[in-house]
């Protein structure tokens, strides 16, 4: 036992020695109390120590302290093997290598798969087994490494393994370095082989004529194997295609691709009792254009009676339905139109569907004409509150019609609306007029008239008894009463303006002589009397106030 250091009382001093520091770095030292130090702990302090203690004639005594240097291992590695591994090896094969690097005291390395830990043994057997192997490093730590090896089922194909690395640390303390999981690749033969429809189609399995096709062949073998896909025709199979990934792709399917159609998986490490082969029934479906028995314009005449077919080709065998504006008229190719009238016009649809393909609808139409007379309505004029209408009341009358063709709407009088379609009311037209009630109109009424060439229908507008407008008729009366007053006093003025400027005119003195020098004027005997009395208002001659007074005689 290589002795390290010593101490020894000197007085009342601790004198120190140090003997054999064996090396190390940095050096062996004894505090005050002559407990030995060790700085930076070393993988190479990892030993035991004794402390002997001489006391003279007591005699000596010993002890002994095992040193434990703990160190944490490096991240824990793996290395999984890269190739192939059959299921069909007998043996155990080699999984993979896990590695511990630089650890102390050196680790313990376990196995998992799924998170499940493996026991395996360390004895070599078939179904599988682990080997390790310690090594030493430079640095004194320790480094460990595992081999796996096992026995692969083809449930390993999916599986998922790891290794760990479980460590020591002071007081009892212990950790783990889990490493990167990884997953094998196996060879496995063929067991189950399916082989279906890709692309979208009906719960029934059909497919659209038109659409793009794909059908699908996959074995559970492993690698994949190579798949061959073919046509059965009259018993024969012709050969469409061979490849790994067992897609075969049929675009712009026709009605005349429908048949069955095979796959078969080319593995020869199946067993022989596992059927390699699958078929499928594909079938397309298609709907060829609609056929009516009649044109795209149907013109009948009114109140007849017709029937119109509806023919279609397809697979599956389709359905059909006639519509109008969208109200369904039965089902069937056969549509019987009977007693048609004006309210018969419009587009007839039929339409082809396959019920089990949705997607798949056709639809022809034709519009249907009624020709005959017109048929004329008139808006009836509100009666009036007091029971009669008045001269000058305003009134607008309303006429409508409809036939093919379309017919001519005409007023008796004049200032009607052109013809306007009615909105909502197909095929209906109508025009208006705007009038002052007249008395004339009383008696004889206003009329329209809808004509086409299938003849014509007129309806007369009746207002019954129409009353003078009082407030109307004694302006007139006014009216006239000034204008014959004013013609009259025109005619008296011209009249009076004429006398004046004649010889019937004089003036002449009430009573006494007249003035002298101014002779007395005479009635001439050629002057008629009449003439001297006209407009004298009176015998007396008018008013006298007073003598010596003069006035006019005309």
């Amino acid at each position: 036992r290589p002795r390290l250091a010593s101490a020894e009382m000197q007085g009342s001093e601790l004198q120190v020695t140090m003997h054999d520091t064996r090396g190390r770095s940095p050096p062996y030292q004894l505090d005050s109390q002559g407990s030995l130090v060790l700085a930076e702990a070393q993988v190479g302090d990892e030993r035991d120590y004794v402390c002997v203690v001489r006391a003279g004639a007591a005699g000596t005594a010993e002890a002994t302290a095992r040193l434990n240097v703990f160190a944490k291992p490096e991240a824990t590695e793996v290395s999984p093997n890269k190739g192939t591994l059959s299921v069909m090896e007998d043996s155990a094969q080699e999984i993979a290598t896990c590695n511990s690097r630089n650890g102390n005291p050196v680790p313990k390395i376990t196995w998992y798969r799924n998170g499940q830990r493996l026991e395996v043994p360390v004895e070599m057997n078939p179904k599988g087994y682990m080997t390790s192997r310690t090594v030493r490093e430079a640095s004194g730590l320790l480094s460990l490494t595992s081999t796996l090896y096992l026995r692969l089922r083809k449930d390993d194909r999916d599986a998922s393994f790891h290794c760990a690395a479980h460590y020591s640390l002071p007081k009892g303390r212990h950790g783990r370095l889990d490493s990167p999981t990884f997953h094998l690749t196996l060879h496995y033969p063929t067991e189950h082989v399916q082989f279906w429809l890709g692309s979208p189609s009906t719960p029934a399995g059909w497919v659209r004529e038109g659409d793009t096709v794909q059908l699908l062949c996959r074995g559970d073998g492993s690698p994949s194997p190579e798949y061959t896909l073919f046509r059965l025709q009259d018993e024969q199979e012709e050969v469409l295609n061979a490849n790994f990934e067992g897609n075969l792709t049929l675009e712009g399917v026709t009605r005349g691709q429908s048949g069955t159609y095979g796959c078969r998986v080319e593995d020869y490490d199946a067993a022989d009792d596992v059927q390699l082969s699958k078929t499928l029934e594909l079938r397309v479906a298609y709907l060829d254009p609609l056929e009516l028995s009649e044109g795209k314009v149907l013109s009948l005449p009114l109140n007849s009676s017709a029937v119109v077919n509806c023919s279609v080709h397809g697979l599956p065998t389709p359905a059909l339905r006639w519509t109008k504006d969208s109200t369904p008229l039965g089902d069937g190719p056969m549509l019987s139109l009977s007693s048609i009238t004006f309210d018969s016009n419009g587009t007839y649809i039929c339409e082809a569907s396959l019920p089990t393909v949705p997607v798949l609808s056709r639809t022809q139409n034709f519009t249907l004409l009624v020709q005959g007379l017109p048929e004329l309505r008139a808006a009836e004029i509100e009666p009036k509150a007091d029971g009669s209408w008045r001269e000058g009341d305003e009134v607008t009358l309303i006429c409508s019609t409809r036939g093919h063709p379309e017919p001519k709407l005409s007023w008796s009088q004049l200032g009607g609306s052109p013809a306007e379609p009615i909105p909502g009311r197909q095929g209906w037209v109508s025009s208006s007029l705007t009038l002052k009630v007249t008395s004339a109109l009383s008696r004889d009424g206003i009329s329209c008239e809808a004509s086409n060439p299938h003849g014509n229908k007129r309806h007369v507008f009746h207002f019954g008894t129409v009353s003078p407008q009082t407030s109307q008729a004694g302006v007139a009366v006014m009216a006239v009463a000034v204008s014959v007053g004013l013609l009259l006093l025109v005619v008296a003025v011209f009249y009076c303006m004429r006398r004046k400027g004649g010889p019937g005119c004089r003036r002449r003195r009430e009573k006494g002589a007249p003035p002298p020098g101014e002779p007395e004027l005479s009635h001439s005997g050629s002057e008629r009397p009449e003439q001297t009395g006209l407009l004298m208002g009176g015998a007396s001659g008018g008013a006298r106030g007073g003598s010596g007074g003069f006035r006019d005689e005309c």
